[in-house]
């Protein structure tokens, strides 16, 4: 009976400790700026949607309602047809004005540092070069014809 008390328990503290270690405490050298853009898909943007691979600049505001976060923002149309925004500033370089650019091949690349972060599924994990940090990610939601892009 002992040792079933103390199987119960052991179960009961791993579980614990695993629903600790899944919080997201990961602190980006990015700091925290307003994000928010909303990209009509059918009007604005009709090349954009559901085309694979392919990505949106935003370094300046289009209209004053526009949030594009620390470094301007990347929109990206993932490997898996999912939409993705990441911030534009290089984590190691942590500068709004040193940005990282896509290449075609499901990758951003620093212009100065030449990290490598790959963003063909979404995640921006850097491949290469001295960036030990991803980037920053912001949220994309399709409602619609409209893409939301909004801080986490």
């Amino acid at each position: 009976m002992k040792s079933l008390s103390f199987k119960y328990y052991f179960t009961a503290v791993l579980f614990a400790l695993l629903i600790i270690s899944c919080s997201d405490n990961i602190r980006s050298s990015i700091p925290d700026y307003p994000v928010y853009l909303d990209l009509n898909l059918t009007t604005t943007y009709p090349t954009f949607k559901n085309n694979i691979n392919e990505s949106l600049i935003f370094t300046k505001p289009i209209f004053v309602t526009d949030r594009i976060g620390f470094g301007g923002i990347l929109v990206y149309v993932g490997f898996d047809g999912q939409y993705y925004a990441f911030d534009m500033a290089c984590p190691y370089e942590a500068n709004s004005n040193i940005r990282v650019y896509p290449n075609g091949n499901g990758q951003a690349v620093c212009q100065k540092c030449g990290s490598v972060f790959d963003i063909g599924y979404g995640v921006g994990n850097p491949s290469s070069g001295p960036a030990h940090e991803v980037l920053k990610r912001y949220k994309a939601t399709l409602s619609g014809d409209i893409l939301y892009i909004t801080r986490n």
